[in-house]
């Protein structure tokens, strides 16, 4: 009673190679998620464009450049990402 059992302990190797290959699994879907919602924005996007330059605003190129700027964020997001975790 007065000695301490020997435990063994792991050497958390094997849960940490399970977890990444885990995260790796989910990147594809991301990313796939990542240039969808990218395709949606730029939908949108383009309709508040056209509705701007019909109704004759003085903003559209700014307008324009935002939503341009923020679907080339989403995909460059999603292809760096892919690129940083070497999936």
């Amino acid at each position: 009673m007065l000695t301490a059992p020997e435990t063994s302990a792991q050497s958390g190797a094997g849960g940490i190679s399970a977890a990444a290959s885990e995260v790796k699994s989910y990147f594809s879907v991301g990313t796939t998620l990542m240039y969808a919602i990218g395709a949606i924005v730029g939908l949108v996007g383009a309709v508040k464009v056209y509705n701007k330059w019909n109704s004759g605003d003085n903003d559209t190129g700014k307008v324009a450049a935002s939503w341009f700027g923020s679907c080339i964020f989403l995909v460059v997001v999603a292809t760096v990402l892919k690129g940083f975790f070497g999936v």
